[in-house]
């Protein structure tokens, strides 16, 4: 198993960002491009947990057309995550996890204590 974990979109600029901030620091990274292979319901309870987050929308795109066209803005808990399971581009990235840690690296330097810490 990876030191790291990637939640990725190879079409941001934030992710290449966090992506060569890993690779120069010689982390073993796994890289997940979660719109491709989206995380469950159940890992995202688990990250939001490891990112400390009461609210889903810490970990949502809420300026994602998306976000608006589903009614989102008036929604709870369980139908945010519900929505982030099934519509993967609306969660925010890019997300690294390492161990039982977990950053949005908006921007990417965020990530660098994450690195620090172990």
């Amino acid at each position: 198993m990876a030191e790291v974990i990637l939640w990725f979109n190879p079409r941001c600029s934030k992710c290449r960002g966090a992506d060569e901030l890993l690779r120069d620091a010689g982390v073993d990274l796994d890289t997940v491009h979660y719109l491709d292979t989206p995380p469950s319901r159940a890992e995202i309870v688990r990250v939001l947990g490891l990112l400390g987050l009461d609210d889903p929308r810490g970990l949502m795109r809420t300026g994602e057309p998306l976000y608006a066209e589903l009614g989102l803005a008036d929604a709870e808990g369980d139908a945010l995550i519900d929505a982030m399971a099934v519509h993967p581009v609306l969660i925010e990235r890019p997300v690294v996890i390492r161990g039982d840690r977990a950053v949005i690296a908006r921007p990417p330097e965020l990530l660098l204590p994450l690195l620090a810490e172990g």
